[in-house]
This record gives structure tokens, C-alpha cells and sequence, in this order.
């Protein structure tokens, strides 16, 4: 792995708490990458979903594309986000990086954090939005930024389009492999870790795909059915952190403890909240056929390398979820309108292409879908380079 191009540590001076920045790398003097919050956030994560978001941009390279590459980049604040000295907490850290986003890091929600309470903090801390490092980009600043704010007020079916871009993606990413490997959708099963932006989203795709989601987990524990648990029920008794009101729970629905949905008996896991959620000890447990990375970097290269020699295959984060920042982008660079039927329509048609290159080049390798990712980004990253150069 290369040497970032900037590495940042801030520690905050009310609570002592630290922050981190990491730039892997401008293209065209800009770097793309959320910010996240979560307790033992460090700067070793933060730098490794930093080069993540390199590999993402590359992966949507379209040479056709209003909207082209952008560097990758991650912020990263050590807190619990239900802290009651959180949002003081990220106001402050953005304050701090505010020379940062105003000129070369266009950021927005990552773990802990929603789009609406970054862009709250990013106005308190006197920023005009925590993408305006992309404005001069634009054929059109003003259109641009009436064309996104449209696309956030788009709600489909009581979820917000930008809560739903990402998971689109990543069951789209499922259901690619399930063609390819010519599995019936009916009576395939899956378990999801996270009922947040990204796990919930993939639940309902899969589910409304025909899937049988038989287990998710929340912060409160495992709620599992073998026989398919209600997808929209739950999501709608969700609070803002993702954890599900148990009321809504019915009779043959069970509790189960937080970790169950790695043994659960299902054809396909998708990990969707923390990093490193699968290691080389909890990989055992494991009876799945697939796993399906929503989360940034959920199981550590230990636990891949276990699973991949007892056939179980791992699709990789920077294929699955990137999905949510093509969308942010196509919408904003003028590729697709403020409009869902079209916005779902393009994350599906991309992502179908992205996963069926990246195991078309798996095969011919002889390698994981995560060498393949990071052959295919080896290769478009020096024609990126010569066209569109990594400063303005």
C-alpha cells in the first residue's frame, strides 16, 4: 500500500478526544471521503478507508462521464456518537479541518453520522457545505447544488433516496452473484449485521428481491426467524442509530445474542456496521457461502484468507458499497436527475458491471474478488492520472 498523501491527527481540546484526516491521494486537486464516529476509532482505520475510497472512485471510472474520478480520502472522530458531547464534538473537529473541505476534502456521512447532522455541523462550523471542495468542478454550481438537495428530498416508500443509493448497491452486488451462479432468489437466506442507512437499505432490496432475510443485528443483540423476519416492520420501529424497537417483534421472532448473526443458517452475510467484525477466531462460526462487505472493511485479511480456503467467498468493499458515493457524484455532476426509478436504475446497471468485471477478472487471475478489485484499480489508476492529472 502507497504512503498517504496526508496524514492528520487532531485532538480536541474540551474533551481530549482525537480525530483523524487522511488524503490517500488528490485527482484533479480533490479528495472524496466520509467522515465517521465511533468509540476506538483510530488513525491505522482511518488511513486503510482512506485508500478505500481511492480503490471506489477508480472502480466508477467512465471516461464518458460528466462526473469523473475524484482522490479518496476518510475523516474519523474517536466517540460514541450517542455521547451527549458528541455533536459539540464534531462541530469542533470540523471547525479544525475547515481549510480542508473548503479546499480539497468533500466529505459526508460514514458510520455513526447521518447526512442531515453533518450538514448541521458542517453550518455551525461555518462551512457552505461539506462538498464545496468539488464546486469549482462544476459546469454549473448553482444547478448542481439544486439538483442534489432535490435528490435528498426524494423519499421512497417513507426512506429517503440517499439513504436507499447505498444499499441498492450492495444488494444488487448479491443478487449479481446469485445469477452468476445460477441460485434461485427464492429460498436463499440472509443475514444482515446493521440495520443503519446501509444494512437497512440492502434488507429491503433483498427482501422485496424475493430473499428470505432470516436474521439482523442491532446494537440491542440478534433479532432472527428462520422463516423471514418482517424487513419493513423493522425498519420502521428503527430509531436514529438503527437499533429496532422489540415491540414490534412477533411471536416466532426470537432474541438472540449480538453475534448470532455470523452462525446464522443462511446462504449469504452482509456485514453492514463496524470494521474488523470478522476475525480470524469468529470466522469458524461462519456457515455462509457468501459475504457480502456493506460495511468498510468488515473481515480482516485473516479471516478471509480461512474463509477463501474452506470456499467461502468474500466480495469486497469497495466493489459493494460503492454505490452511495457513484450516486452522490453522477447526481451532482449532472449524470442523473433528482429521481429514483432513474438513480436505482443506474446504481443497479453499475454495479451489475463493476461485480461481474471484477469476478470475470477474479477467474482469470486465479485470485480473491479483493485481489481482482485491486488489480483492476492498479490499472486505471496511472490512465486517471495522465488525464486528469492530481492537482487543478
Amino acid at each position: 500500500m502507497t504512503t498517504p498523501l496526508m496524514s492528520l491527527v487532531w485532538t480536541d481540546h474540551v474533551t481530549g478526544r482525537r480525530g483523524f484526516l487522511v488524503v490517500d491521494r488528490l485527482v484533479r486537486g480533490v479528495a472524496s471521503g466520509g467522515l465517521r464516529m465511533r468509540p476506538g476509532c483510530t488513525l491505522e482505520e482511518v488511513t486503510g478507508l482512506a485508500r478505500g475510497m481511492t480503490m471506489k472512485e477508480a472502480l466508477h471510472y467512465d471516461p464518458e462521464g460528466r462526473y469523473l474520478p475524484l482522490g479518496g480520502a476518510k475523516g474519523g472522530i474517536d466517540c460514541d456518537p450517542r455521547d451527549a458531547e458528541s455533536y459539540g464534538l464534531l462541530v469542533r473537529y470540523l471547525r479544525a479541518m475547515r481549510p480542508y473541505v473548503e479546499s480539497f476534502w468533500a466529505t459526508g456521512e460514514d458510520l455513526g453520522l447521518s447526512q442531515d447532522l453533518v450538514d448541521r455541523a458542517a453550518a455551525d462550523a461555518g462551512l457552505v457545505s461539506s462538498v464545496q471542495a468539488v464546486y469549482p468542478l462544476l459546469d454549473d454550481e448553482s444547478a448542481a447544488r439544486q439538483r442534489l438537495a432535490d435528490a435528498f428530498a426524494v423519499e421512497v416508500d417513507g426512506i429517503g433516496l440517499g439513504e436507499l443509493a447505498g444499499g441498492c448497491g450492495v444488494a444488487e452486488s448479491v443478487l449479481a452473484v446469485l445469477d452468476r451462479a445460477a441460485v434461485p432468489y427464492a429460498g436463499t437466506r440472509v443475514a444482515v449485521q446493521g440495520l443503519g442507512t446501509m444494512g437497512g437499505a440492502t434488507a429491503r432490496f433483498l427482501a422485496r428481491a424475493g430473499l428470505t432475510v432470516v436474521a439482523v443485528a442491532d446494537l440491542k443483540g440478534t433479532i432472527a426467524n428462520p422463516a423471514g423476519l418482517d424487513v419493513e416492520a423493522l425498519l420502521a420501529a428503527r430509531d436514529g442509530h438503527g437499533t429496532v424497537d422489540r415491540g414490534v417483534l412477533r411471536p416466532d421472532d426470537r432474541e438472540l445474542p449480538g453475534d448470532a448473526w455470523l452462525s446464522a443458517e443462511a446462504e449469504v452475510l452482509v456485514p453492514a456496521a463496524v470494521s474488523y467484525a470478522v476475525d480470524g477466531a469468529n470466522q469458524e462460526r461462519i456457515r455462509a457461502r457468501w459475504i457480502v462487505e456493506a460495511a468498510n472493511m468488515p473481515v480482516v485479511a485473516e479471516a478471509e484468507a480461512l474463509l477463501a480456503a474452506r470456499g467461502v467467498t468474500v466480495l469486497p468493499d469497495v466493489v459493494v458499497n460503492s454505490g452511495t458515493n457513484a450516486w452522490w457524484w453522477w447526481t451532482l455532476f449532472g449524470d442523473i436527475r433528482a429521481d429514483a426509478d432513474e438513480a436505482l436504475a443506474r446504481i443497479r446497471r453499475s454495479m451489475r458491471a463493476l461485480v461481474g468485471l471484477t469476478l470475470d477478472r477474479a477467474e482469470a487471475d486465479g485470485t480473491t474478488p479483493r485481489a481482482a478489485a485491486h488489480a483492476l484499480v492498479t490499472d486505471r489508476l496511472p490512465v486517471i492520472a495522465e488525464r486528469l492529472g492530481w492537482y487543478r
